[in-house]
């Protein structure tokens, strides 16, 4: 008896092993998402998983409600249970895409905590290797060029080893009617102008794999930063500046990253963290360093202070210049 197309087999098997607990599968009716959401439908069974699916409409086209509730009975059909259909608003900070997808996790985010499961989303390769792009066009460091976590909870992609070519592959197949989202091809995205135009043109100059290139140096850069994350979470004292001077400059600045954010500051970008950093190793008496959200940092008695919104109120003041 002949096995499963291919491409099939290929979409189970990356979602086979991680089929460990409860899982909801974001699913837009695209071709990724919905190649993982058959595939999961077909697995979890086999795995004894419980597993259900989320489509968010996010009212941004006209009978969005409508291809929501579609793609919720395909998703039925598929045998996934619950199936639930998301609304959210999309507000207009950071521009359009980062707007859209910010209300998206938000849903996903929230509906993953009321069932106490992962969320598997469709991203594949190519949409690895176009993170990577972007990462390296913003010069957002190695975090952003380390692209995106196979799992890190709540968030789990199996597809990332996978072209994008294969979920479609697996839809025909499958016989699944996939929906082509129109925003996919405007060019007024820059992401889609990476997909249509940048890409192509690099694996025509290249002579080919520079999805798959740009994918594996993600992972390689992945494994370093996560290395060096886990340095940064064994030191201390994050505030004593005689024990963070003598540190490497990446070590340091996680290490001061990790502080911060831990301490709910947000937006926090390369100018706050160069500037917070030069209190340890560029001490010349400067003042208080502003950070988003109307917080701050002073260096006192040799030691990194918070203060504003989230102050102690104990802390000292600056210290004087040097002589």
């Amino acid at each position: 008896m002949a096995g499963p197309d291919p491409a099939v087999a290929a979409v189970r098997s990356a979602v086979r092993p991680g089929l460990t607990g409860p899982v909801l599968v974001a699913c837009s009716g695209g071709a990724d998402s919905l190649a993982l959401a058959a595939a999961v439908a077909f697995e979890a069974p086999r795995a004894g998983v419980p597993a259900g699916a989320v489509t968010v409409d996010h009212g941004l086209q006209p009978g969005s409600a409508e291809r929501a509730a579609t793609t919720a009975g395909l998703l039925r059909d598929l045998g996934l249970d619950p199936v639930l259909v998301r609304r959210v608003r999309v507000g207009t900070a950071g521009g359009p895409e980062a707007a859209a997808r910010e209300a998206r996790y938000a849903a996903l985010s929230a509906a993953a905590g009321e069932h106490g499961a992962r969320v598997a989303l469709g991203h594949t390769r190519d949409d690895q290797a176009e993170t990577v792009l972007l990462g390296l066009g913003r010069g957002s460091g190695p975090r952003s060029i380390a692209g995106m976590a196979g799992s890190r909870p709540p968030w789990w992609r199996p597809l990332l080893g996978l072209p994008r070519a294969s979920t479609r592959a697996a839809c025909t197949a499958l016989g699944l009617p996939v929906w082509d989202d129109p925003h996919n091809t405007d060019p007024a995205f820059t992401r889609v102008r990476l997909r249509t135009e940048v890409l192509p043109l690099l694996e025509d100059v290249l002579g080919g794999g520079v999805a798959a290139a740009l994918a594996r140096t993600a992972d390689l850069l992945r494994e370093d930063t996560e290395a060096l994350d886990e340095l940064a979470a064994a030191v201390a004292d994050p505030t004593d500046c005689a024990a963070l001077a003598p540190l490497p400059a990446a070590l340091r600045r996680r290490v001061l990253r990790r502080w911060l954010l831990e301490a709910g500051t947000g937006d926090l970008a390369a100018v706050h963290l160069h500037a917070v950093d030069a209190l340890v190793v560029g001490w010349r008496g400067q003042g208080r360093v502003d950070l988003p959200g109307g917080g701050g940092v002073v260096r006192a008695s040799g030691r990194l202070a918070l203060q504003g919104p989230r102050a102690d109120p104990s802390a000292p003041p600056s210290e004087e210049p040097h002589p």
